[in-house]
C-alpha cells in the first residue's frame, strides 16, 4: 500500500497562512467549549496540503485528538456501499432500471400511504421502486427523525433504526410498510441505502461487512474502516461532549465497542481521516487508487453527475442548486447554494458532523472529521467557505 503524496499548500495553489486561518477558526471554538476536537484534511491536485488534529479525541477523559482518531461516519456510509453496489452492476449482477422486489421479494406488492382529510388510504404504485431509485433517494421511502407524516410515526414504532436487527430482518420489517410517496415522484431522504447494503448481501452472498472488507477496503488500504471497532483499538475512538455545548441536551451516539446485529448501509461505518481520504482519493482518480481499479472511469462520471433532474425535493436535506447522482449530493450550478463550490462538486456528510466534498473542476477534495452532531449545520458551511477561501490560481 503506497501512502498518499503530500505536498505544501503553496505548490498546489493552496494559500498556507489562509489553511492556518482554517485551523485557527476551529481551535477558537475548541477553546472556548463548542467543539470537542477535529481532524482535518484538504488535497488538491492528487496531494494531501493540510492534515492536522486539534482539540479532545475524547472530552470526558481529556485525550488529545489525532490524526488517526476513529469516528462515527454515520452517512458517509452512503457512498461507500453505493460504489459497492455499483461494482456489481459493472459485474453484470443487476441493471439500475430493475425493480427492487427482482432481487429482494418482500417488497413486491408496496402500497403508499396518502394522507386524505385525517385519514390514511393505501393506494397502489404507478410504478414499482428500481435499483436507481435506492441509490438517488427516489424510491418513496423515508426517515422516521425528518417528520411526523403517518410512514414516519410507523417506523419509529417498529424502531426500524434498531441495530438488533440483521439487514436481512431490517428488509423484511421495512418491506411490511408503505411507502410515504410514490416511486420516483419526489427526493427525499432515507432508509434506501440500508436497502442497498442488503441487496448487496443478497447478490454477493457475504454480509455486508465482509463484502465491503473484501472488496473495497483492503483493495484501498483502508483497514480502519468497518462497523465496530476492534478492543485494540478503543482507545481511539473520538468521542462528543456528553451534553450539547449549545442546550444542555444529552448527546446520543451509537455504541462502536461492539458488533451490532444490523450492519447499516446507510449509516453504519466507524473509519478514520485517513482511510475516508484514500476512498476520496479512488473517487478523485475516477475509479482506481495505487494501481488498483474498482470502477470504471465513466461509472464514477454516471455516479456523481445529477439524477434527479426536474423531480422535486422534499425538506431541509438538499439545499437549492444541488441535485443527487448515485450516492453522493452533487452541486448543478455555482451559485442559488449559500456555500462555494463549482458545477459537479459531489458530497456528503454523516450525523455525528463528519463532512467531505469533492470538487473535479478545482482537483481538490477535503473532509471534516467532528463528532458534534447538534452542530453539524454549522461547521458544514463553515469549513467549505474557509476551504475555498484557501484557493489561489
Amino acid at each position: 500500500m503506497t501512502e498518499l503524496a503530500f505536498a505544501a499548500p503553496a505548490e498546489v495553489g493552496l494559500c498556507p497562512e489562509r489553511l492556518q486561518r482554517l485551523l485557527a477558526v476551529l481551535q477558537a471554538d475548541i477553546d472556548r467549549g463548542r467543539l470537542p476536537g477535529a481532524v482535518a484534511l484538504v488535497a488538491r491536485r492528487g496531494k494531501v496540503a493540510l492534515f492536522e488534529s486539534l482539540g479532545r479525541q475524547d472530552p470526558a477523559a481529556g485525550s488529545p485528538m489525532t490524526r488517526d482518531s476513529i469516528f462515527r461516519i454515520y452517512s458517509m456510509t452512503k457512498p461507500v456501499v453505493s460504489v459497492a453496489l455499483m461494482m456489481l452492476v459493472e459485474q453484470g449482477r443487476l441493471l439500475l432500471s430493475d425493480p427492487v422486489a427482482r432481487h429482494l421479494p418482500e417488497f413486491a406488492n408496496q402500497k403508499v400511504a396518502v394522507e386524505l382529510d385525517g385519514k390514511v388510504e393505501l393506494q397502489d404504485l404507478h410504478r414499482p421502486a428500481t435499483v436507481q431509485d435506492l441509490l438517488r433517494h427516489t424510491a418513496g421511502l423515508t426517515y422516521e427523525f425528518l417528520g411526523n407524516a403517518d410512514v414516519q410515526r410507523q417506523y419509529a414504532r417498529l424502531q426500524i433504526g434498531s441495530r438488533e436487527r440483521s439487514n436481512a430482518e431490517f428488509s423484511s420489517v421495512l418491506a411490511g410498510l408503505p411507502l410515504m410517496y410514490q416511486p420516483g415522484s419526489v427526493w427525499e431522504y432515507s432508509r434506501a441505502t440500508d436497502v442497498l447494503g442488503r441487496l448487496v448481501e443478497v447478490l454477493s452472498g457475504l454480509t455486508l461487512g465482509a463484502y465491503l472488507r473484501s472488496n473495497i477496503f483492503l483493495p484501498l488500504g483502508m483497514h480502519d474502516t468497518g462497523f465496530s471497532v476492534d478492543p485494540a483499538h478503543h482507545a481511539r475512538i473520538a468521542e462528543p461532549f456528553a451534553h450539547d455545548p449549545d442546550g444542555g441536551v444529552p448527546m446520543r451516539v451509537l455504541e462502536p465497542r461492539r458488533a451490532a446485529a444490523m450492519e447499516s448501509g446507510g449509516g453504519g461505518l466507524l473509519s478514520t481521516t485517513m482511510d475516508y481520504a484514500r476512498f476520496l482519493q479512488f473517487m478523485r482518480n475516477r475509479g482506481e487508487l495505487d494501481g488498483v481499479r474498482l470502477l470504471g472511469s465513466r461509472t464514477v462520471d454516471f455516479m456523481t453527475a445529477d439524477h434527479l433532474g426536474a423531480i422535486p425535493v422534499t425538506g431541509e436535506v438538499l439545499p437549492p442548486g444541488d441535485g443527487f447522482g448515485l450516492g453522493f449530493a452533487v452541486r448543478t450550478a455555482t451559485g442559488i447554494a449559500s456555500v462555494p463550490g463549482s458545477k459537479g462538486l459531489y458530497y456528503w456528510g454523516g450525523i455525528a458532523g463528519t463532512t467531505f466534498f469533492v470538487d473535479p473542476a478545482e482537483d481538490l477534495y477535503a473532509m471534516l472529521m467532528i463528532q458534534a452532531p447538534n452542530q453539524r449545520d454549522h461547521y458544514r458551511p463553515l469549513f467549505r467557505s474557509l476551504v475555498y477561501a484557501a484557493l489561489l490560481d
